[in-house]
């Protein structure tokens, strides 16, 4: 089966492609720089020179595909080209969707979020929860929003063959995003007062997170979606954990909600006058009282799809992380 792939490059682009070489698929990937993937061509890959915002560039590579991985994203917070992030995130996502259609590419696996969720408020939601763009915190959230609901859906309601898989927290070794950055630097630097005691996510490990994809592929229904979460936990007990595996003594007190919202605001405030913050008001937003918690159920339930607790995965990440400090 002929699979292509974009955003191959990224995080769990780079895990999914050995894992769909292994299964025996021959995976052609989409880059912009075939000289910044060789590590995909030494896998097995074939690389192909294009972009998913120049609509043209995708028609040839994807000619004759058994299935279509559509990664490609751009993931920041705060201080961003708004406009960049609606050409990769949003008008990407249709070029590669309705090129895949014109022809005729039997199954399309869509990577979209639960962060399009927005604020679960301490739900655990499932795939039939829904919100207001506007009520979204973060230009990253609203663009993934855009591309599900107007995008995806409307082509899925049409009976397009598309499965969208929506990942939680996303981690491993490894990890540059900006979440799993400030998290790091928080924990090892043992910051004395945090933010988030009350917010939170559902981390799971990026192979995982891998292998749900392929799953979908292998096992998921057309026109259907699936969340690929860990456990609802906060980012306190996230931190308990992390000390727990790591013996490294984790923060003790947690500013409230309102001060995470204050932060964000005033930040905003200096954003709006062009100065720039070590941490955005996106970022700090994302602290008040905000959880990104999603259920997995239906993707344990249809598509045999497990994960690894997170105590090994943390260790995974804290043994890289720690092996780097020392050089």
């Amino acid at each position: 089966m002929k699979v292509f792939v974009t955003g191959a490059n990224g995080f769990i682009g780079s895990h999914l492609t050995p894992i769909l070489i292994k299964r025996g698929y021959s995976v052609t990937c989409l880059v912009r720089d075939p000289a910044k993937a060789k590590h995909l061509a030494d896998m097995g890959a074939n690389l192909a020179r294009g972009d998913v915002t120049e609509r043209e560039s995708l028609r040839e590579p994807m000619r004759g595909a058994d299935a279509v991985f559509h990664l490609a994203g751009w993931y920041v917070l705060g201080n961003i080209d708004k406009g960049k992030m609606q050409a990769i995130n949003v008008d990407g996502a249709r070029n590669v969707f309705e090129v895949a259609l014109e022809l005729g590419v039997p199954k399309i696996i869509h990577t979209s979020t639960v962060g399009v969720f927005g604020n679960t408020h301490g739900q655990v939601v499932d795939e039939t929860y829904r919100v207001a763009k506007d009520t979204l915190g973060s230009e990253y959230e609203r663009t993934k929003w855009a591309a599900h609901y107007q995008v995806a859906e409307p082509l899925q309601q049409k009976g397009a063959p598309l499965i969208m898989v929506q990942p939680g927290g996303v981690i491993g070794p490894g990890d540059t995003s900006p979440l799993s950055d400030l998290f790091l630097r928080f924990y090892l630097g043992r910051m004395p007062v945090m933010f988030g005691a009350q917010s939170g996510a559902t981390f799971v490990h990026v192979t995982d997170i891998a292998e749900g994809h392929v799953l979908a592929l292998e096992k998921g229904q057309l026109g259907q979606n699936y969340i690929l979460a860990g456990p609802p936990l906060t980012y306190r007990q996230v931190f308990e954990k992390c000390e727990a595996v790591v013996g490294i003594p984790a923060t003790k007190l947690w500013a409230p909600g309102w001060a995470a919202a204050a932060a964000a605001r005033l930040v905003g405030g200096l954003e709006a006058l062009g100065v720039k913050s070590e941490f955005s008001s996106e970022a700090l937003g994302s602290l008040a009282d905000y959880t990104f918690w999603g259920s997995a159920e239906k993707a344990k339930r249809e598509l045999g799809w497990t994960h690894r607790p997170l105590e090994e995965t943390l260790k995974d990440i804290f043994d890289e992380a720690l092996a780097q400090r020392k050089k």
